[in-house]
């Protein structure tokens, strides 16, 4: 299984927010660009970044990803705001790996089987999950659709994933929702990655056997909950 650092951009800064509340950030880093260099230079190979302003309507920060993208070497998956064609090819023009999908991907399936077709396997679905529902608009609307169900409509699709986040274990670091997890591995056919609640080595152990592809880390390594150098030697590719 790989680790993944997160890099959450929230005017311009890198963030890190607790419990998917827009009201409760713990972490902000200024320059975002030096946090992809330190994630790089502790020897992680992969990189994801969410604009959180585009994703909640609030503003974007489309630069300050492409600068990023420019900036390093890791393989970079972004989302955030990705709700039209234009938006998926200019941040895959920046040279980014796959755009990570989620609330126009999950509310309108016509749109998403076009995305499907014209960025094959380069899509990444972002199942962002609060109870077994899938929220989306910054975790702000809740689908009627059970997050199962709708991870298991995706399977016909030509994927590069699928995301499930656990938002109501989001920055807090009491462990993973291991039973969404081993639930939503066992509905997928495509690579699994996992996020939100991961504190400690024994989560990344309990996730890699819970079938998880990949976890994406953010609050446990920029508080030190985690030794990033350790982690890469163990979980970076």
């Amino acid at each position: 299984m790989q680790v993944i650092p997160a890099i959450d951009l929230r005017e311009g800064a890198c963030v890190q927010l607790v419990g998917g509340s827009y009201d409760e950030e713990r972490v902000r880093i200024a320059d975002p660009l030096a946090v992809a260099d330190k994630w790089e230079r502790a020897g992680f190979s992969r990189l994801h970044i969410v604009d959180l302003d585009a994703a909640t309507g609030r503003g974007i920060n489309r630069d300050v990803v492409r600068d990023i993208i420019a900036s390093t070497s890791l393989t970079v998956q972004v989302g955030g705001g990705l709700r039209d064609f234009d938006s998926i090819e200019e941040v895959l023009c920046f040279g980014a790996a796959a755009a990570v999908l989620g609330t126009r991907a999950l509310e309108n399936r016509p749109w998403l089987e076009e995305a499907a077709s014209r960025f094959p396997g380069e899509l990444i679905i972002a199942a962002d999950v609060r109870e077994r529902k899938i929220v989306t608009r910054g975790w702000a609307r809740e689908l009627a659709l059970g997050a199962i169900d709708a991870v298991k409509q995706l399977n016909d699709l030509r994927l590069g994933g699928v995301l499930v986040t656990a938002v109501h274990r989001e920055g807090q670091m009491r462990g993973p929702d291991l039973p969404l997890v081993r639930e939503m591995v066992a509905a997928t056919v495509h690579p699994l990655q996992a996020s939100g609640g991961i504190g400690s080595i024994g989560d990344l152990e309990d996730l890699k056997n819970a079938g998880a592809s990949s976890a994406i880390v953010g609050m446990a390594l920029y508080t030190d909950a985690l030794d990033a150098e350790t982690i890469t030697r163990e979980y970076a590719r």
